[in-house]
């Protein structure tokens, strides 16, 4: 509904009527709108985490390769992502309630995606002390949220550019 004809338009009423269910057990289930709205947008980002832990599976040991994978697969898959464009052209309009889960609010979406690449960067044999993967990794995912909700270039440059960024920011340094 929200990809077809935007969030405002999004109703509990015409949500329960799609579903074939009363307008209270909506409510019951999900809560209010901005409870829906967070649950969709947390819902999305389970398909962006899955293609992050599919590059990390695939490159277990080059961390770099594993980030310029992960970072291509999440673009790519933003660029089709009908949620996300109405989410993002949303904003233009009267109604700007999901932007800010991506962007002033992220900090479901922020946690979720630091707590995937955190895990995979503490593998072993891997030796970054912590307080360095903690503001590599939060850098990392802060920057290709950006380029998520406002790409500047194509996928294939902008996972380049993040895995050489990431090159430095987990180099083992004082």
């Amino acid at each position: 509904m929200t990809a077809r004809s935007g969030w405002s338009s999004v109703t509990m009423g015409a949500l329960a009527q799609s579903v074939g269910v009363s307008r209270q057990t909506v409510y019951n289930e999900i809560g209010s709108k901005p409870a829906l709205a967070e649950a969709m947008v947390l819902d999305e980002l389970a398909a962006f985490l899955l293609a992050v832990e599919a590059a990390f599976d695939e490159h277990p040991v080059d961390h770099v390769q594993a980030i310029r994978a992960a970072v291509l697969r999440v673009l790519q898959l933003a660029q089709g992502n009908a949620l996300l464009r109405a989410i993002v052209s949303d904003s233009y309009g009267a109604d700007a309630e999901l932007l800010p889960l991506l962007t002033t609010r992220a900090n479901s979406v922020l946690a979720s995606a630091r707590a995937v690449l955190s895990d995979r960067l503490a593998s072993p044999g891997y030796h970054l002390p912590e307080e360095r993967r903690v503001t590599s990794v939060d850098a990392i995912v802060r920057v290709v949220l950006s380029h998520v909700t406002q790409p500047t270039a194509t996928p294939e440059a902008t996972s380049e550019d993040v895995a050489w960024m990431a090159g430095r920011l987990l180099t083992r340094s004082p």
